[in-house]
């Protein structure tokens, strides 16, 4: 199986080809430059490979959650270049590539959401593919907690941004903590791999992002008022 993946979900910009299991990528910081970096790492890889879009089966993208602007960058070019080579796509959980990346069977992931909130969810393992015990939410970092059992590890940039009771809290209850790790496309790519062998490829036109943030505009009085309603 041949599959080009795409995120743009963080700061990060990245893409990768998945060629029968080896993994080609490309991953640049790109603040605010996701536009302009993604569609020439795609042009960088296919000629690295010697392919075309019209010789792969398929396109993965990072469906989110994460930053508004980059789901729909990743989600509008993955539309383009699936419809002009009739591939199909499959989006991949930001949140799942995270705990992808920890080797771990048991994984607490917290992502940077902004506007003083996180988004997060709490993951196992069962065989090669990742069961969501706390499927993904927005939440107040002090409404995030690690799941019963033992063996959890803490991946994401969203540990940084919970406060240092918190993160105390949560870190006497984990194995280890990896804040490093951010959502990339090679680390969705054997994600995505599984997800088109299950049959979860679909029409490019059906692809769409996941927001989990319904009001961007709510102040953080707002929502902790809202959330204790």
């Amino acid at each position: 199986m041949k599959l080009l993946v795409l995120d743009t979900s963080t700061e990060w910009c990245s893409a990768a080809l998945w060629l029968d299991g080896a993994v080609r990528a490309r991953r640049e910081l790109a603040e605010q430059r996701h536009s302009s970096l993604l569609l020439p790492m795609v042009d960088s890889l296919l000629k690295e490979a010697g392919l075309s879009l019209r010789n792969l089966d398929g396109i993965g993208y990072g469906a989110g959650p994460g930053s508004f602007t980059g789901l729909r960058i990743a989600c509008a070019v993955t539309q383009g270049l699936a419809l002009g080579a009739g591939l199909p796509v499959a989006g991949v959980s930001t949140l799942e590539s995270l705990a992808a990346q920890t080797g771990a069977e048991r994984v607490l992931t917290l992502l940077d959401a902004r506007m003083a909130e996180v988004y997060w969810a709490a993951y196992e393992r069962e065989g090669d593919d990742w069961r969501a015990l706390i499927a993904p939410r927005l939440a107040l970092p002090e409404s995030v907690f690690v799941p019963d059992g033992s063996g959890w590890v803490g991946a994401g940039n969203g540990f940084a941004v919970v406060g240092a009771d918190v993160q105390a809290a949560m870190a006497a209850k984990l194995a280890r903590l990896d804040q490093t790790l951010m959502p990339d496309a090679a680390a969705m790519a054997p994600l995505a791999a599984r997800a088109f062998a299950r049959g979860e490829g679909s029409d490019a036109a059906d692809a769409a992002p996941v927001y989990l943030r319904d009001k961007v505009a709510l102040t953080v009085e707002e929502r902790r008022l809202r959330k204790t309603a």
